[in-house]
């Protein structure tokens, strides 16, 4: 009987060519092995790991879309490689498979199925924006998108900082950068002058921001945020 494959947990950049600082060795090494993919997009994957220079050509490579479109019921399909004894990586658009990403459907079936998971080291923008906070690291939770609409949207902050002040818990968003003024705006209106807000803008890459301050010395700045990803995090006392 063939041994089942495994499914490796491949991290991809968060900026732009930015892959020779922050992809370690070790992803590289699994790699070279691993001819089937499940990815959230396919362009942008064979765009990594063509920088990454590690095959000959991509064109052996087989990938197949992992979005949050795929019905649960592609999933045996999606993983007959591995039930011929082979490895499947998942990559997903941007950062660590499974977290805010797609990916973790397919991790719960190879749970379900008694599949080895094996989770690579990598870049994710939500905890190097929490690590470089300075905002509690103890208690968080990470949110998402807020509503688009603006009504809805400064109701779920003042939801989300009652809930910051009473648990002491670090709240953590992320928007589609055209919208981030928007949101610091939304932000800097709607939560309480010493309420601490961080913004980590373009982490690792060549116009990385990263800082903390009480929302009424934001108000005091003028800020024009970049259209790059982005990640807003705050903490009511």
């Amino acid at each position: 009987m063939t041994a089942k494959g495994k499914l490796i947990l491949i991290p991809t950049v968060i900026a732009d060519e930015t892959q020779h600082k922050v992809i370690a060795p070790q992803v590289k090494n699994e790699l070279i092995n691993i001819r089937h993919f499940l990815v959230e997009n396919v362009r942008t994957a064979r765009r990594y790991l063509s920088a990454l220079k590690i095959y000959d050509t991509i064109d052996s490579l087989t990938f197949e879309v992992l979005s949050k479109d795929t019905p649960e019921t592609e999933l045996p399909t999606l993983f007959h490689p591995i039930k011929a004894g082979e490895n499947i990586g998942i990559i997903s658009e941007s950062g660590c498979p499974g977290i805010a990403d797609p990916g973790a459907i397919a991790v719960k079936y190879a749970h379900q199925h008694d599949i080895t998971v094996v989770p690579l080291v990598g870049p994710s923008s939500i905890l190097l924006a929490l690590m470089s906070s300075g905002l509690n690291g103890q208690q968080f939770s990470f949110n998402g998108y807020l509503p688009i609409e603006n009504k809805e949207r400064e109701k779920a902050i003042r939801s989300y900082e009652k809930e910051s002040s009473h648990r002491k818990q670090t709240q953590i968003f992320i928007e589609t950068p055209y919208r981030n003024n928007t949101l610091l705006n939304s932000f800097i209106k709607n939560l309480k002058p010493h309420t601490e807000l961080g913004i980590a803008v373009d982490l690792t890459g060549e116009n990385e921001m990263i800082l903390t301050l009480p929302v009424n010395k934001w108000r005091l700045k003028s800020i024009d945020l970049p259209k790059l990803p982005a990640i807003f995090l705050f903490l009511s006392s």
